[in-house]
């Protein structure tokens, strides 16, 4: 009988990532990411860990895991992974963590991180991926990069007298007292495969169990980098790479080593607050802000440099001085400087489940591409804002209530520009209700001390609050 593949329960039914491509993951063709990835859900699904499970996730090859594993996921800066992980695990002593790593994340930058984890013998489960070359960034030399391999940044192949020796981490973890699995196992054959099944499905298991601390390496084919064919890629990995990195189980005292599970005290706010001599009492009297709802999440867009981010923090240093739950999520990248860069605010009065807003309560756009692209995610209850100094068409299929802000015209007669995310801090203080006229000058004296630019800005929030009277 033909055995059916199916999707795992524990992926999501559909990635997110991009529209074009709901149904697979960003990996290149041939690469070993996701036969691990279809291993690592496959097995969570079968043990019944995936309510359990809390991923890692790198800056790598595998940054964008928290898009396939339908489970609780953390990103990690850089090399970070394994001490991030060593939080999520003490914080939360019954999840199931995994640290999911490649060869530069871990064995480079990370390398200090990742030792000491595995000799504390934090409960986690580790994924070293080895792919033997700096995968995501464009193919330069890693750590684990082999003898004589060429890469970008070693176009004359690696030198042990200039690069030093191939790292064998899993020989590494393996020689500490506390891990109680160390491994390496490849994805690029069945047969192999099969061998990764068992050995990962122990350390799961392991984590399951709370043994302890289990590193698994594994042998990854990077067509791409390696510039080679899926094909010949995989039999790389048999005929070359594993005479460095030989396929083995270094370390397994799973099953001798008793459970263990570290003590995590909940600690209250104001126990913290007492310790360190402050009050909890409202000496200011601030009281906490009246929301038009009991969550409100804010999407501010625009040209980079038209002061977003800077908007987005100003409304959130307010509703936290007003004793209120806020999230502030900026964008990274290529498109802040002078594409659309866009600021996520979540201000709420519980706490808050995610900083993410897709259908904001609130929309500033500052430029036309900010309108049409976020414009029709607001609901009908809620307030688009957009700047008519530079935006002459409005699209048509936006469903909430739209204000028309001069914004950069009220800037420029205040007396710069620059200061049009202040006459639209005023404009959403007035609409919204959440702060007060006081409120905004008594902010903008503590943050502007010269006197000229407090003045400036004085004039421009005060100008946005009477354009929204």
């Amino acid at each position: 009988m033909t055995k059916v593949y199916e999707k795992s329960p524990a992926f999501f039914d559909t990635f997110t990532r991009k529209p074009s491509m709901q149904k697979t993951t960003h990996y290149c063709p041939g690469c070993g990411h996701g036969t691990l990835n279809k291993i690592i859900a496959d097995l969570i699904a079968e043990l019944g860990i995936q309510d359990q499970t809390i991923f890692v996730g790198p800056v790598g090859c595998g940054v964008f895991i928290y898009y396939y594993y339908e489970s609780a996921s953390v990103s990690a800066p850089h090399g970070r992974a394994s001490a991030v992980a060593t939080g999520v695990s003490r914080a939360n002593p019954d999840s199931v963590t995994i640290s999911y790593q490649g060869d530069g994340d871990l064995a480079a930058i990370g390398t200090s991180n990742a030792i000491h984890a595995a000799n504390r013998g934090e409960n986690m489960i580790v994924f070293f991926v080895n792919n033997n070359i700096y995968g995501m960034t464009g193919g330069q030399l890693a750590p684990t990069t082999l003898i004589d391999q060429t890469s970008t940044t070693s176009p004359s192949g690696r030198s042990i007298l200039n690069d030093g020796f191939p790292l064998r981490m899993a020989e590494m973890v393996a020689g500490l007292e506390a891990p109680v699995l160390s491994a390496r196992v490849a994805v690029n054959t069945p047969k192999n495969v099969r061998q990764a099944i068992k050995v990962i499905r122990k350390g799961l298991e392991a984590q399951r169990d709370k043994k302890g601390y289990a590193f698994i390496e594994v042998l990854s084919q990077c067509p791409t980098n390696w510039k080679k064919d899926p094909k010949e890629a995989c039999e790389w990995i048999d005929d070359v790479v594993c005479q460095q990195y030989p396929l083995g189980v270094m370390k397994d005292i799973v099953e001798e080593h008793p459970s263990q599970k570290r003590k995590c005290e909940r600690v209250e706010f104001d126990a913290i607050a007492e310790q360190l001599n402050l009050t909890t009492s409202d000496e200011n009297g601030f009281q906490p802000i009246e929301l038009i709802e009991d969550e409100v999440r804010f999407k501010f867009a625009g040209f980079g440099g038209q002061g977003i981010l800077s908007l987005g923090m100003m409304v959130s240093q307010l509703s936290m001085e007003r004793h209120m739950e806020v999230t502030w999520l900026p964008s990274y990248g290529p498109e802040m400087r002078g594409g659309v860069a866009n600021c996520s605010v979540v201000v709420s009065k519980e706490a808050i489940g995610s900083p993410v807003v897709d259908q904001p309560n609130v929309l500033v756009a500052l430029n036309r591409p900010s309108l049409e692209k976020f414009g029709p995610l607001v609901p009908e209850d809620g307030l688009i804002i957009y700047n008519s100094s530079l935006v002459d068409t409005v699209p048509e299929n936006l469903k909430g209530k739209v204000y028309a802000l001069p914004a950069t015209d009220l800037a420029s007669e205040a007396g710069n520009v620059k200061a049009a995310n202040v006459v639209v801090l005023g404009f959403v203080a007035q609409k919204t209700g959440m702060f007060s006229q006081a409120d905004l000058e008594t902010f903008l004296a503590e943050t502007f001390k010269k006197p000229a630019l407090l003045e400036l800005n004085l004039k421009a929030v005060k100008a946005g609050w009477s354009a929204a009277e």
